[in-house]
């Protein structure tokens, strides 16, 4: 279909905007296509057992301390989308911040991360369909399909690109899809919990543990490595609140709408993750033997293993299908950050021509959001027929690109703002020290993680040379970023100059 193109003219950085369609999302649809990014089910039947693995009955500390740092970024994306509602959030702020290679860099591993993810989210609605299908149907031979690799690729193939027909057709249609896509997931979430904590000691369930208020006591955990470690899969938990931000020249009152969205996803997020946390570990403890979450067996799918025993054969189909509607949900809006960050980037001449270009009906980055789904599709397939080890340690790599782009988005905060700090307590607070501090807790994080990669232990325990392979691929990846702004310092010389986006140059929204 005929395309809008809308980059600048070279080197002005002047346009009309970049096309999209403006009020098409309030306060509470920004705020659910967040927490819909995040995929809360999905991401606690794939962390809850892996996070008491490391830190036993603190793991709602743990949720706790990963707040903290999203938290912190989550005020520094508020006050830079106040004076820059700019699509290109991460990518665009930190260009004006700190120039156009540390932006650029930022945006690639951005939008890396979410390509990552995106491949990830396809791979598990795809095993969760077959298993619904199965648990519906009784039959282990249809929950069986999931294990023939032709199947599982043709069924991942068609989940994405359904997800990327949904995301092509605009804001309006998609939010319409998350608005029952989330509330399924937060009504089974409150179901599960309840049952939980209700049938929590009884007979049924020896390995059940009383509350304690020490679970909430981050200092309690039992080493730093440990505590690093939940830590971090912690913080993949909260990635993607983002995306709100990312939506915000579509968001109706786009300089503060989309900031509060942020903050009300988050409160949402930490809520639902405390409160199962806690049920889970009153229902069946955080020990490796039996249902307890760390149990080797079951602990990369818990709620898989607590399903029926919980909630019974009838209603443990709903948390079958609140997973299912998760991942799904959360692969259609997760399209969303990463097609929006190449239409910005291309849109200031950081990336071919080609991606500035906007669907003249659904307003929507339509060549951009059919690159990603192309992206993912063949990235997934490939993976997937080259090794299962390779492709599990793309995903441990996730964690480095997420720590990399969100520190460097406080920093850029706390730099950009960096003449206002002395005007009042409330700038110092909100545009200098809480993003500094997440950009640092981050930061330590992104060190730490660097340093553990190393070791081919960690992730699938494969290795290249010596080194361990999650530590080659999430390396590589951001030096094929860099290869890549390399050739394009070359086809746009005008952005790297920093003529087309610098600290002056006003950005480029709907309606201008």
């Amino acid at each position: 279909m005929t395309q809008l193109d809308v980059r600048p003219q070279e080197g002005t950085g002047k346009s009309e905007g970049k096309g999209l369609g403006g009020n098409s999302v309030g306060l509470l649809g920004s705020a659910v296509i967040g927490v819909s990014t995040v995929a809360p089910v999905y991401c606690l039947t794939s962390t809850l057992g892996s996070t008491a693995g490391e830190v036993g009955l603190q793991m709602p500390a743990v949720f706790l301390a990963g707040f903290l740092p999203m938290l912190l970024v989550a005020f520094a994306y508020r006050e830079l989308n106040k004076v820059m509602p700019d699509c290109g959030t991460s990518f665009t702020w930190t260009v004006k911040a700190f120039g156009p290679r540390v932006g650029w860099m930022c945006g690639w591993g951005l939008v890396i991360a979410t390509i990552i993810v995106l491949s990830n989210l396809a791979g598990v609605a795809t095993s969760y369909f077959w298993l619904l299908a199965g648990e519906i149907t009784n039959s282990s031979a249809v929950a069986d399909l999931d294990g023939n690799k032709a199947v599982h690729i043709l069924t991942c193939l068609a989940l994405i690109a359904a997800a990327t027909a949904i995301s092509y057709r605009g804001m309006t249609a998609t939010k319409g899809v998350q608005y029952t896509l989330v509330g399924l997931q937060l009504v089974v979430l409150a179901v599960f919990v309840v049952m939980a904590v209700t049938k929590a000691g009884s007979a049924d369930f020896p390995t059940s543990v009383p509350f304690s208020w020490s679970w909430l006591n981050p200092f309690s955990v039992q080493s730093f490595g440990a505590f690093t470690a939940g830590l971090s899969l912690s913080i993949f938990m909260y990635w993607g609140w983002d995306t709100c931000l990312t939506a915000n020249e579509e968001t109706i009152g786009s300089e503060r709408t989309p900031g509060r969205a942020a903050l009300i996803a988050m409160v949402v997020l930490v809520g639902s993750y405390l409160a199962t946390g806690v049920a889970a570990q009153m229902i069946v403890g955080s020990g490796d033997k039996g249902l307890g979450l760390a149990n080797p067996e079951t602990s990369d799918n818990v709620f898989a293993a607590l399903a029926g025993p919980v909630m019974g054969p009838t209603l443990g189909i709903l948390l079958f299908l609140a997973v299912l509607a998760s991942a799904a949900a959360s692969l259609q809006t997760t399209f969303i950050p990463v097609a929006r960050t190449v239409l910005a980037m291309s849109t200031y001449e950081a990336l071919p021509a080609s991606y500035a270009r906007v669907h003249p009906r659904f307003k929507t980055p339509g060549r951009a959001t059919v690159t990603a789904g192309a992206a993912t599709a063949v990235f997934y397939t490939v993976m997937t027929l080259v090794s299962e080890h390779v492709l599990v340690d793309t995903i441990y790599a996730l964690g480095l690109m997420i720590c990399f782009y969100y520190a460097l988005t406080a920093f850029a905060c706390a730099w950009y703002f960096k003449a206002e700090l002395r005007s009042s307590l409330r700038d110092f607070t909100f545009k200098g020290l809480f993003p500094a501090l997440g950009g640092l807790l981050l930061s330590a994080v992104f060190v730490k993680t660097l340093v553990d990669m190393w070791n081919p232990e960690y992730g699938s325990g494969s290795s290249v040379l010596g080194v361990g392979s999650v530590f080659v691929i999430g390396v590589g990846l951001l030096l094929i970023g860099v290869v890549i702004m390399l050739v394009m310092g070359r086809r746009s010389p005008a952005f790297f100059r920093g003529e087309v986006l610098n600290r002056e140059t006003e950005v480029l929204v709907v309606g201008e």
